[in-house]
């Protein structure tokens, strides 16, 4: 047995992009519909560029699984690219403000920036959208969900402190371009974006994923590097364009005090038999995670994303080759990609706890997964009770 990880391959206008998936156990059941359908709503939501006009991002499975189940060996999963021509692309010599651009060529001595960009486009984000839905077909196994949504673009923000279960919230949200579980709030968001559209700019904003249904105890406090919050926190902020990361109440912390931050714990037996073992909160602060563990409750992600770097309207910039003023190069691009960012979070949340419950539960086979699971929660609802 390995640990669940993967890497990505691909440039933004090559062959193709690769996933390669190591760590599942044999047995999972691949759902490409799933999967298909996640790549979907990342090419989707309003506000998206050409280039998604173009594509139809598909998963092709090249290995690791057999008549439509995971046999224990590394997944390769494939999206061929239709807009293939990187040899051909024109060099991009005016460096974007906010890119890779600059500090890619500088750091490649190139004074080519497609050199960086082919590599450090969001388009890259299609390859960790497929890994985290393939990782969700064994989450969902276990009755665990992740669902993200848009919670702010540019000046429009919505409060989901009035939210409903998983289920409503997904259909509200998929109910709008904007992704956003609040139909007034969308209309709002999409007004944002055309006005954007035609000043020549590009907008920001913020999503949030929560996830519900997993036991307590994922993740650990014994080593720093394996701390369940600061593995989220580092693969949601590697995202593109994601410049702020935060769980449950986040940098509201610091405003508190704590007594009004720390979530008091009651006991409720009538949910003994739930995930949560019976332990309840009176709010949720912490977003689900005490100490590099999951606490039962749900798991409360944000992200902050920046708006595009590219600009219609271009921005001041040097030429590399001449070294004198210009304005910025145009590279397709969208005006607001916040509706696609609240997919590919939502994804690289769902890899991130199916990494953590195959480190407490791991084994060769879902089955053993499974009866790993079982004795865990069996024994975790008998503490404390009498012999």
């Amino acid at each position: 047995m390995s640990t669940l990880d993967y890497r990505t391959a691909g440039e933004s206008h090559g062959r193709a992009l690769i996933a390669l998936i190591e760590g599942l156990p044999a047995g999972i059941t691949v759902d490409l519909d799933l999967i298909d359908a996640e790549l979907t709503r990342r090419q989707g939501g309003y506000g998206r560029g050409g280039r998604m006009k173009i594509e139809r991002d598909r998963a092709i499975v090249l290995s690791g699984v057999r008549r439509g189940v995971t046999i224990g060996s590394p997944v390769a999963i494939e999206l061929a690219n239709k807009d293939w021509r990187i040899d051909d692309a024109p060099a991009v010599t005016r460096p974007r403000p906010g890119h890779a651009d600059l500090a890619g060529s500088l750091k490649n001595l190139t004074t080519d920036c497609r050199e960086t960009l082919e590599r450090a486009s969001a388009r890259e984000t299609a390859a960790r959208v497929s890994a985290g839905a393939l990782t969700r077909c064994l989450l969902r196994e276990f009755g665990i969900e992740v669902v993200g949504y848009v919670v702010r673009i540019g000046e429009t923000a919505y409060d989901p402190a009035s939210l409903g279960t998983l289920a409503e919230i997904r259909a509200a949200r998929d109910a709008n371009e904007a992704y956003c579980p609040d139909a007034n709030a969308a209309d709002k968001m999409i007004a944002e974006i055309k006005q954007a559209k035609i000043d020549k700019d590009t907008l920001g904003g913020m999503v949030e994923v929560q996830v519900q249904g997993h036991p307590p105890g994922l993740g650990t406090c014994v080593r720093w590097q394996d701390k369940l919050d600061g593995r989220i926190m580092q693969a949601v902020g590697s995202v593109q364009a994601i410049k702020g990361v935060e769980i449950g109440l986040g940098f509201g912390v610091a405003a508190r005090p704590g007594s009004r931050v720390h979530d008091e714990i009651d006991y409720d037996p009538a949910l003994r038999e739930s995930v949560s073992l019976g332990f309840t909160r009176r709010s949720n602060n912490a977003g689900g995670i005490e100490g590099g563990m999951t606490n039962g409750q749900p798991v409360v992600v944000r992200a902050a994303m920046k708006p595009i770097s590219t600009l219609l309207r271009g921005m001041d910039s040097v030429d590399l080759e001449t070294k004198e003023s210009q304005r910025s190069d145009y590279e397709r691009s969208d005006v607001c990609s916040v509706p696609a960012a609240s997919v590919v979070v939502e994804n690289v949340v769902a890899f991130e706890i199916a990494r953590v419950f195959l480190e407490k539960f791991g084994g060769d086979t879902l089955r053993e997964v499974r009866a790993a699971y079982d004795s865990y929660m069996t024994a975790a609802r008998g503490l404390g009770a009498a012999e």
